[in-house]
């Protein structure tokens, strides 16, 4: 039998995380992956990190990666252009939020992000504001582990040692239904970061329109996007939008920010344009920010050797072509609720599950100390990491995230599967998920009564 893990003392590559063994996949069909020993996952993570947005071995997509490497792979986009990233270009714009008219090509998310960061610098330097740089965005956030990414989260367990290497960006916490659920406490916390800044130096603020990793499937209140727009009217600094997860369906919609009360001026996505079948993403934005550097410069040179070629630009179109030929955004959003409700009502009297929300194909569960019903789960039982184990036992993919140090999350599942699952394999999907989270629950509840059983003394 073929080695279904490989442990990283026995491996060449340098993994993620030392000292686990990781599972070997080796294939894979619509949302069914399978290892190396021939056992199969259902697969509600999209390819683990949100990307496969169409399942795995899709023939159209396959079939157009090689007619497009067989007639040209590859051409820098620095003095030529191809015509498949002419195409992608009009048909992402397209679809985008109206006034969206530029699209630029990336290899991945955290490059759109961090490009989205020098688009923004760069239309406040060509309209004669250089002093404007800084960026304002919540906390509890994930952007991506470059050095400019990372600084856009406020989460010191994110940067881990590379403190000194970051500029150093101001943060507000998330308005949650927990810490705000009006979202004018978050709002009262950006005018002291203007304050703090000064409005005339602040460039962007950069924020998710509904989040991924760092608080699955939740999006501040309306009042908050209300008065994000105010503010940016009133002090001139852009909105960006990081759409690496929800953009291109995953939401329900095109774009996330469409959802929302406050049109973006720059989106930057990823994830789904490639759907794991190529390393690409976008930065998008609107008119008046193209027209700055058109008026200015008329130079954005900045970029990365496979920015917008042909190779990865196929994929893309083909991506296009079938989410529209095959109504898989429309499926999402008609689907997304009632998934949403299925999830809710498998986990009901589990009284370690605190919430369940999301909008689409982007669910999150975030789970409570069930002994009061509110507080976050004490962070030693690490009880999200348990909830993906218990998962994977079970022959289903998940991802969950830990108790953050700020104290804006505890434990929480994603669960975000391709926009191609069946009815059948979402059900399955449910029934395994809420399997894993009663058999963790039963324990944790326990482990709890026998920490609440000892001397205060012994506990401290």
């Amino acid at each position: 039998m073929a080695q279904a893990f490989v442990e990283s003392e026995r491996s060449h590559v340098l993994p993620l995380e030392l000292g686990r063994p990781m599972p070997v996949v080796v294939r894979g069909e619509g949302v069914w992956v399978e290892d190396a020993a021939g056992r199969r996952y259902l697969d509600a993570m999209s390819g683990g990190s949100m990307a496969s947005t169409l399942g795995h071995g899709r023939r159209d997509i396959i079939a157009a990666a090689r007619a497009q490497a067989e007639r040209l792979p590859f051409v820098h986009n620095e003095r030529l252009t191809n015509p498949l990233q002419e195409r992608l270009a009009a048909e992402l714009v397209a679809v985008a939020p109206e006034g969206f008219t530029r699209a630029r090509f990336v290899t991945s998310g955290s490059d759109a992000n961090e490009m989205a960061i020098q688009l923004a610098r760069s239309y406040h330097v060509e309209r004669g504001e250089p002093q404007r740089w800084q960026v304002i965005s919540p906390a509890q956030a994930y952007h991506g582990p470059t050095m400019e990414t990372l600084a856009l989260t406020g989460r010191p367990g994110l940067q881990g040692p590379f403190g000194p290497y970051l500029p150093r960006h101001l943060h507000i916490p998330p308005s949650t239904p927990r810490f705000d659920p009006t979202g004018e406490a978050a709002l009262e916390a950006l005018d002291r970061a203007l304050e703090e800044a000064g409005p005339e130096n602040v460039s962007v603020f950069f924020c998710e329109a509904i989040s991924a990793a760092a608080l699955p499937g939740y999006t501040p209140p309306r009042r908050f996007w209300e008065g994000l727009a105010e503010r940016r009217e009133r002090y001139g600094f852009l909105v960006c939008f990081d759409e690496v997860v929800t953009g291109v369906g995953r939401t329900g919609s095109w774009f996330a920010g469409e959802q929302t009360a406050c049109t973006p001026d720059i989106i930057a996505t990823a994830k789904g344009l490639g759907a794991g079948y190529a390393a690409i993403g976008a930065v998008l934005c609107r008119e008046h920010v193209y027209e700055a550097i058109a008026a200015g410069s008329r130079r954005f040179p900045v970029g990365h050797t496979w920015d917008g070629a042909p190779l990865p630009c196929a994929v893309g179109l083909a991506v296009l072509d079938a989410l529209r030929s095959e109504g898989l955004v429309e499926r999402v959003r008609r689907r997304g609720p009632s998934l949403r409700e299925e999830l809710a009502s498998a986990l009901a009297g589990i009284p370690m599950v605190g919430e369940v929300r999301g909008h689409g194909f982007l669910l999150g569960v975030s789970f409570v100390d069930p002994r009061d019903g509110t507080s976050f789960l004490p962070p030693e039982l690490r009880v999200a990491g348990r909830v993906d184990q218990a998962a994977f036992e079970r022959g289903l993919i998940t991802l969950s995230t830990q108790p953050t140090r700020d104290g804006y999350a505890g434990d929480q599942t994603l669960f975000a599967p391709p926009f191609t699952t069946t009815d059948e394999e979402l059900g399955e999907m449910v029934a395994r998920f809420a399997e894993a989270v009663r058999a963790v629950a039963r324990d944790v509840e326990t482990e709890l009564a026998e920490l609440s059983a000892r001397p205060q003394e012994v506990r401290g």
